[in-house]
């Protein structure tokens, strides 16, 4: 992954996904710090509603508001927002209509829950819409929408969106499918319209987040069936938590093959002392049994993943938690990476 996709057209917009408990956040906060590096800035979007990004960060909640939370070398400045369907819906009425006190009327009767409910789509197009709204800004934009809580307008360099897990990123994304029996003409089609054009642009690639697990690896393939067959461009793949193999090749094939010689573990138990010679150097065995079985299946699912020709991202398992600390030694792995 790079600044630019495989076919040379400038990226900006980078959605991340994965399935839940893959580090997804993590993964879209480090990703936005690497690409802040040399200066640039990029706003991270929460779409959620779990501020996942203010903990990571260490921060207060992020509002529905652009906020500066973190530099990245060289002058870099990664800004973060959290959206919520009722901001962005009265954002919406007073950029089109002039009609935020008569949007902050309907979410005082509810309207807003119950219109998002019978309509789920108008949901996505809302937090869809401001990710999008930041990518096409440009220098002067004067909307409201396009300033922080100063009155600032603020032009990204890239903006990375912490999306829904892979199970719903097709629907998330495929607005214009979503409103399609909601709205056929008028301003709502016309901002799906406009959604829906940066989405299916080059200037937005989808990544997939995975690790080396069986169900996380089929949906990540089956998302990016579901992304392909939406019409919009898959990214990378970032495998996140990779643990390197505590053997050499050689031993875990003698292992995997049952050849390993356990009579020398126990000749070496024995050699370092250590009591109960002949229980510890079965217990050791199982363990390397174990670890041998757990690297072969992790070598299937990598062959799987090879046959997807996406460029691969690889992150390592963290012994520790998640800080800003962390995410900057993890954004400076993805751009030894290339990114």
């Amino acid at each position: 992954m790079s600044a630019r996709d495989r076919d040379g057209d400038a990226v900006r917009l980078h959605v991340v996904t994965g399935k839940g408990g893959t580090g997804k956040t993590t993964v879209a906060a480090s990703l936005a710090l690497a690409l802040a590096a040399g200066g640039r800035t990029v706003l991270l979007v929460e779409v959620e509603g779990r501020q996942g990004i203010a903990r990571l960060f260490g921060t207060r909640p992020l509002p529905y508001e652009e906020r500066a939370i973190a530099a990245a070398p060289e002058g870099g400045r990664v800004c973060a927002l959290a959206v919520d369907a009722e901001s962005a819906l009265l954002e919406y009425l007073e950029m089109f209509y002039g009609m935020r006190r008569a949007g902050q009327v309907l979410t005082r009767f509810g309207a807003v829950d119950f219109a998002t409910t019978i309509a789920p789509g108008m949901r996505d197009v809302l937090l869809t819409g401001k990710a999008t709204e930041a990518v096409r800004r440009r220098e002067g934009d004067r909307r409201r929408g396009g300033r922080d809580a100063g009155g600032r307008s603020h032009v990204y360099d890239a903006v990375v969106v912490d999306a829904p897990p892979t199970g719903r990123i097709a629907q998330f994304l495929n607005v214009n499918a979503e409103v399609a029996g909601l709205a056929r003409v008028g301003p709502i089609r016309n901002h799906a319209d406009k959604v829906m054009a940066t989405l299916r642009s080059t200037r937005t690639a989808v990544h997939f987040v995975t690790v080396l697990e069986e169900m996380p690896a089929q949906e990540t393939l089956d998302g990016i069936g579901e992304i392909r067959a939406a019409g919009l461009n898959v990214g990378s793949l970032i495998i996140n938590m990779v643990r390197p193999p505590f053997f050499a090749e050689p031993v875990l094939r003698e292992v995997a093959g049952g050849s390993f010689d356990t009579g020398a573990l126990v000749r070496g138990v024995k050699a370092a002392g250590l009591e109960d010679a002949e229980e510890t150097a079965r217990t050791l065995a199982q363990e390397v049994a174990e670890h041998a079985q757990r690297v072969a299946g992790e070598s299937g699912i990598r062959a799987r993943l090879d046959g997807l020709d996406r460029p691969r991202l690889e992150l390592p398992l963290l012994s520790r938690g998640v800080g800003p600390e962390e995410l900057d030694d993890l954004a400076e792995r993805l751009r030894e990476q290339g990114v």
